[in-house]
């Protein structure tokens, strides 16, 4: 519902001082929201443990990590990595620039361009490929409160808004839905159309002939090959 989605942004405010558990509030059609973290992992019916951090752009800080460690397994070409380091997609490997796609798209969607990672992204991929569980909830609150903050941002988590809504008993008759494109949804379809196959139970990426072009001209765009037949946004 686009339309409510731009105003439960429009409408957005953080209610919680430093010291007290992130929360914020909204209101459409004259009902007010009101969402933290376990509010909004009861919605959707998911954990809310794990780490809670959020950067925008320094790295964060957590015990047991630190960036040479990630970035030695993205980059293990580069003998030279270190924190303060240019972060690009072109050097990552097929499965890692998948994984980046899948953050950048479901788990951190910040729109902008796709060619270089942002330090949260990188730690994201960081706790998933250690199997570090971290607050998808708080991560999904603090991804709305940045968005809403900057002037040119895409409005993330627009299809899940709506459980929200239905929570909060918010009436949708009469509104004009939208449809998940098949860019919004990962499955074995989508995969396939990336170039992945599977066989015997094992992903291989098994690129087409003809896009090697297209993924030469990758290394000097924003967005990745396989999003060439359009990108869906996010809300």
């Amino acid at each position: 519902y686009i339309k409510l989605v731009k105003e439960f942004y429009s409408n957005l405010r953080m209610v919680s001082n430093q010291n007290e558990e992130f929360a914020l509030s909204s209101s459409v059609k004259g009902e007010r929201i009101y969402l933290n973290a376990r509010i909004l992992a009861s919605i959707l019916h998911i954990p809310h443990t794990g780490l809670y951090v959020f950067e925008h752009k320094k790295w964060p800080e957590v015990e047991g990590f630190h960036p040479n460690q990630i970035l030695s397994i993205l980059y293990p070409n580069d003998p030279n990595v270190h924190p303060s380091m240019a972060l690009t997609t072109n050097h990552l490997s097929v499965d890692h620039r998948l994984l980046h796609h899948l953050i950048v798209h479901q788990i951190l969607p910040t729109g902008g361009g796709y060619a270089k990672l942002s330090r949260m992204q990188v730690f994201l991929m960081w706790c998933i490929l250690s199997r570090i569980e971290f607050c998808f909830p708080l991560l999904m609150l603090k991804t709305m409160v940045r968005a809403f903050s900057q002037k040119k941002s895409v409005l993330p988590f627009g299809s899940i808004l709506t459980k929200v809504f239905q929570h909060f008993h918010i009436r949708l008759e009469g509104e004009v839905a939208t449809k998940l494109k098949k860019e919004d949804t990962y499955n074995k379809s989508t995969l396939n159309r990336m170039g992945w196959k599977k066989h015997d139970g094992i992903w291989t990426y098994c690129p087409k002939v003809d896009q090697a072009p297209r993924i030469a001209r990758e290394e000097q765009e924003d967005n990745p090959h396989w999003e060439a037949q359009g990108e869906a946004a996010p809300a």
